[in-house]
C-alpha cells in the first residue's frame, strides 16, 4: 500500500509539473501572438498613412498641374490680341497652351467638321518617370530660363554638372575642400540636387524648379528667379542655421569636355 501511495503521489506531482509547464508555454505563446498582432496592426497603420499621404500628394500635384494649365491657357488667349504698331508682328510662341476659338468666328462648310485643337507638346507628370522625361523637361522648360548658366552669360556655370548620379557627385567631391559644391539635375523631382562637401562627408539638398521660381525643399523658404540667383544667394547666406552650409567653391569637372548627360545637345 505504501508503494502504491508513493507511486500515486509521484504521478500527481508529475501531472502537476506537466500542467504547470503547459500553462507557461500557453502564456508564452499568447504573449508572442499578442506581440505579433501588435506589430501587424502597427504595420497596417503605417501602410494606411503612407497610402493616405501618397493620395494627398497626388491630388495636390494634379490640382497644381490643372491650375498651371488654366493660367497658361488664359495667357495664350491674351497673347492673341492685336498689337498696335508700325512694324510686322510675329505670332507669340506657346508650348503648353491651346487656342480656344468660338465656332461663330469661322465659316464651316457643309459636310466638314472643325479640326481638333492641337495637343500640348508634352504633359508633365507629378514626378519624372524616366531619363527621357528629365531631358525633355530640361530642354523645354529650363534651357529657356538659362538654368545651369552663369548669371547674365552664355557660359555654363562651373558648378553645373548636368545629369549625373549621386555616386558620381560624391566621387567628384571626395578630394574637394569643405564647402565645395556642385549642382546636378535630379531624377526624383522636377528640379535639381545641390551636393555639398562637409568635414564629415556629403550633404544633398533638393531644389524645387517645378514652378516659376527656384527654392530648396524643406530647408529654405526663399524663392529665387533663377538657379544662378539661388547659388549666389547662398554664397553669403547659410542654407541651414544648424549646419551653417555656405557655398564656397564650385567643384569643377575633372575632364576637359563633357556632354552634361545630353542636356545641351
Amino acid at each position: 500500500e505504501e508503494e502504491i501511495k508513493r507511486a500515486e503521489e509521484k504521478r500527481a506531482r508529475e501531472l502537476y509539473i506537466s500542467l504547470e509547464q503547459e500553462q507557461r508555454r500557453s502564456e508564452k505563446n499568447d504573449k508572442e501572438w499578442e506581440e505579433q498582432l501588435r506589430r501587424s496592426k502597427m504595420a497596417d497603420q503605417e501602410m494606411q498613412r503612407k497610402a493616405r499621404r501618397a493620395r494627398d500628394e497626388y491630388k495636390r500635384q494634379s490640382l497644381r498641374a490643372i491650375e498651371k494649365g488654366r493660367v497658361a491657357g488664359l495667357s495664350g488667349l491674351f497673347q492673341q490680341g492685336p498689337v498696335v504698331g508700325n512694324g510686322p508682328t510675329a505670332a507669340p510662341l506657346r508650348r503648353h497652351s491651346t487656342v480656344l476659338e468660338s465656332s461663330s468666328s469661322t465659316t464651316q462648310r457643309p459636310g466638314l467638321h472643325p479640326a481638333a485643337p492641337p495637343l500640348p507638346a508634352w504633359v508633365r507628370a507629378p514626378r519624372p518617370s524616366s531619363r527621357e522625361c528629365v531631358l525633355l523637361w530640361f530642354k523645354e522648360e529650363q534651357r529657356p530660363k538659362q538654368a545651369g548658366y552663369e548669371r547674365n552669360s552664355t557660359a555654363i556655370a562651373p558648378w553645373f554638372h548636368g545629369l549625373i548620379s549621386r555616386q558620381e557627385s560624391e566621387t567628384l567631391l571626395m578630394n574637394a575642400a569643405d564647402g565645395s559644391f556642385l549642382v546636378r539635375v535630379s531624377d526624383r523631382i522636377w528640379g535639381y540636387t545641390l551636393s555639398y562637401r562637409t568635414a564629415d562627408g556629403f550633404k544633398h539638398f533638393l531644389i524645387d524648379a517645378s514652378g516659376d521660381y527656384y527654392s530648396f525643399l524643406g530647408v529654405d523658404q526663399n524663392r529665387h528667379a533663377t538657379l544662378a540667383d539661388l547659388i549666389d544667394f547662398h554664397k553669403e547666406e547659410v542654407i541651414t542655421t544648424s549646419g551653417g552650409e555656405l557655398l564656397q567653391e564650385a567643384c569643377k569637372w575633372t575632364v576637359s569636355a563633357t556632354d552634361y548627360g545630353g542636356l545641351f545637345q
